[in-house]
């Protein structure tokens, strides 16, 4: 058993002391100072302590982390259907996001149809400083008249880009960015912070019909696959002209 230096090093990264660290894991600065000699927290301990810390805990304590466990937990919840989504959960989510909020769909329509606060919100989120990105399927590309093929509603889809998108830009301040993408939507995506919405589609089914999962990170291995997915989308799309056509 040696210096955890990785936990040394994240409490400086972090601009804590063990006075701080141990004020904020509600635990005495000996106990921390065993942490940074080598003892490693309890598990409840140890979650607490890496999100302090912004870190996980399985970079900083890898020989007793269970990442099997762990990865498990990261699935809060799951929904056969969108529409069983609890529906208060969407808002309380926004609420409490104070660093990132994404979303990655086609239109999204549903949060400013079925949600009223939702558009205030997420502006007033905005213009406190989180970062809001919002990705809307590219009426110029070629997925959108795929994905409407598929559902065979005749135009539908192109319909509620178009409606959300107006929304958005009406409402949103310019901290806010807006991007189109034209990829292929295996899943819509839904960030708040470290908790995540993800609706899986299905071909030939709406998605308000197919399964969601609430993931939270924890170890990361599931949230960071959709968080890799977002960042190359984002990448490849375009930004949205400040208009939206006629």
């Amino acid at each position: 058993m040696g210096t955890n230096e990785r936990l040394r090093r994240a409490m400086h990264r972090a601009n804590l002391d063990i006075g701080g660290l141990a004020a904020g894991a509600e635990v005495s600065t000996k106990t921390v100072e065993r942490w940074i000699a080598g003892t490693a927290p309890y598990p409840r301990t140890r979650y607490r302590v890496a999100a302090i810390l912004h870190e996980e805990e399985s970079y900083l304590w890898p020989e007793s982390t269970n990442t099997a466990s762990l990865a498990g937990a990261e699935v809060v919840a799951t929904y056969p259907r969108r529409s069983e989504v609890p529906r208060h959960l969407w808002m309380e989510l926004l609420r409490a996001a104070q660093r990132d909020v994404d979303l990655l769909a086609f239109a999204g329509l549903f949060l400013t149809e079925e949600h009223p606060e939702w558009l205030d919100t997420l502006a007033a989120k905005a213009s406190a400083g989180v970062r809001v990105r919002l990705l809307l399927g590219d009426p110029d590309g070629t997925q959108l008249a795929a994905r409407d093929g598929e559902y065979r509603i005749g135009g539908g889809v192109a319909g509620r880009v178009a409606a959300v998108r107006s929304a958005y830009e009406q409402r949103m301040p310019d901290s806010a960015e807006l991007r189109l993408h034209d990829t292929p939507l295996y899943n819509s995506i839904y960030r708040f912070d470290d908790d995540m919405i993800v609706n899986v589609h299905a071909y030939g089914v709406l998605a308000a019909h197919t399964p969601v999962l609430h993931l939270r990170r924890i170890d990361g291995r599931y949230f960071h696959t959709y968080v890799e997915s977002y960042e190359r989308v984002w990448a490849s799309a375009r930004p949205a002209p400040t208009t939206v056509e006629a």
